[in-house]
């Protein structure tokens, strides 16, 4: 096992613990949403705050960054956006009716799921509501969206129910559904986990959704039939997170460790050990799988031998979220610190295999994902 790391930068701004945090699609910026109820633009060249978005009257739960404009979900039933470049508030997505979990923004429309049993779909340039996904008996966590584009000559689909593309919810009841975005109505139920849905991963040339459960499995369905494809049934605790890439599902615990499965099999090929308490976030970046804990520790491994390549040690409490850009790893802790680390020297990949395709997850937030953590202080 390579030495441990020590942090680049900490970024102790926030006076609350970091909930989530987003990397813009070219890399230069970060996005921090707290308990403080404010969110932070960072920049990844110097990891110096350079935009404090405020107005929220409750805490952030969930963030995502995009191009021009910063997006944000609180406990105060509210969507904000914001001007990156100002800090302005420029507009408030108001109709849900208890906590905001989660937002995905694609496609110029804004996707929210909440407390209140419902998921919604906004304009986000009109600010308006123009679809409401109501049908789950508890509370919604996780989404996930499939374009139309995607779509369009699936067999024994007809074109009009998927001309606005497919949603995928997850839920606290157990189920995860599929909508038409275009009519509201629900497409499929997707039933068989015995506890509630934490997360989701998205396989959408596959038209397969991943999901990941309390009860202790991770599940593939076919979004279009409904049908239930496979079951992953070796963890034994709670499935927190997954991580889709390269045809391999990862997924993490809270028995304290991480499996590797083929997606197109269900076998389990590796298991990642080495963490002290739940496995709180995942991120595979290069050849190497970056893992966040409830330990208070950051760990990278190897993703072909599964060795443990090095341990970050510096957090006060759980890490809620990791990023990785280059040669740096960010992680997000309930501490309330922001951490930069260096990464140089990790998996060097193979120059003759083919590029890895950009991870697919989606991951719910860890206040509910991980209801039953402890955060407690780190390990000595």
């Amino acid at each position: 096992m390579g030495g441990g790391g020590s942090a680049l930068r900490v970024c102790a701004d926030h006076r609350g613990g970091i909930n989530w945090l987003s990397l813009s699609p070219d890399g230069q910026r970060l996005l921090t949403g707290s308990e403080d109820g404010t969110a932070r633009l960072w920049s990844t060249a110097d990891g110096q705050c350079c935009a404090l978005f405020q107005g929220h009257e409750s805490y952030v739960t969930f963030c995502q960054l995009e191009s021009e404009a910063a997006f944000t979900c609180s406990a105060d039933h509210t969507v904000r956006k914001w001007d990156v470049l100002t800090g302005q508030c420029l507009a408030v997505y108001r109709g849900h009716t208890s906590i905001v979990n989660r937002i995905l923004v694609v496609d110029n429309q804004l996707f929210s799921s909440s407390y209140d049993r419902t998921a919604r779909c906004w304009s986000v340039d009109k600010g308006q509501m123009f679809q409401e996904f109501r049908g789950h008996r508890n509370c919604v966590l996780t989404l996930a969206y499939s374009a139309p584009r995607d779509l369009h000559g699936a067999p024994c689909q007809r074109d009009e129910a998927v001309a606005g593309g497919l949603l995928v919810t997850g839920s606290t009841d157990g189920t995860a559904k599929v909508w038409q975005v275009a009519s509201g109505c629900c497409h499929r139920t997707l039933r068989g986990h015995t506890g509630a849905v934490l997360c989701l991963a998205l396989d959408t040339p596959g038209h397969t959704a991943f999901t990941g459960s309390t009860d202790a499995t991770v599940r593939a369905w076919d979004i279009l039939s409904g049908e239930q494809l496979r079951v992953f049934r070796e963890h034994e605790g709670s499935v927190i997170c997954l991580e889709l890439v390269n045809r391999h599902v990862y997924s993490g615990s809270a028995d304290r460790t991480v499996k590797c499965w083929l997606a197109d099999t269900g076998e389990c090929v590796r298991t990642f050990k080495a963490h002290r308490h739940s496995v709180s976030a995942l991120k595979y970046h290069a050849g190497t799988l970056f893992t966040g804990s409830g330990d208070a520790c950051a760990r990278a491994f190897d993703t072909q031998s599964g060795v443990l390549q090095r341990v970050f040690r510096g957090h006060a409490f759980i890490i809620n979220c990791i990023q990785v850009h280059e040669q740096v790893l960010y992680t997000a802790s309930h501490d309330g610190s922001l951490r930069l680390w260096d990464v140089r020297g990790l998996h060097k990949p193979d120059s003759r295999r083919a590029a890895p395709e950009r991870s697919r997850s989606q991951r719910f937030n860890n206040r509910v994902g991980c209801a039953a953590e402890v955060h407690g202080p780190a390990p000595t």
